[in-house]
């Protein structure tokens, strides 16, 4: 399935097995950012944009991975200790 999308201001035929809203939705998100981006350069080269806009994503990605890291480290040690403090309950 083919969806058309609009991003920084060019039209682009997206294909792939996804949901075409998700994949609109996607594109939105994308094309915010590079906006966003754009917004705060004097020179609005498109493909600086786009890097610049890239990497902005890929940080969010890399801290969403590290505090979702943080989040199953933080409940593997409550389970532990709620596992721990089941077994001392039944030693008793």
């Amino acid at each position: 399935m083919s969806v058309k999308v609009t991003i920084y201001g060019t039209e682009y035929p997206v294909k792939g097995d996804a949901d075409p809203d998700y994949i609109k939705e996607v594109a939105a998100y994308v094309d915010d950012k590079m906006r966003e981006v754009a917004s705060g350069l004097s020179v609005k080269s498109s493909t600086k944009v786009a890097i610049l806009a890239a990497l902005n994503i890929t940080d969010e990605l890399f801290v969403a991975r590290r505090d979702s890291s943080e989040q199953e480290e933080e409940i593997h040690a409550r389970l532990t200790r709620l596992t721990d403090r089941v077994k001392e309950a039944r030693a008793v």
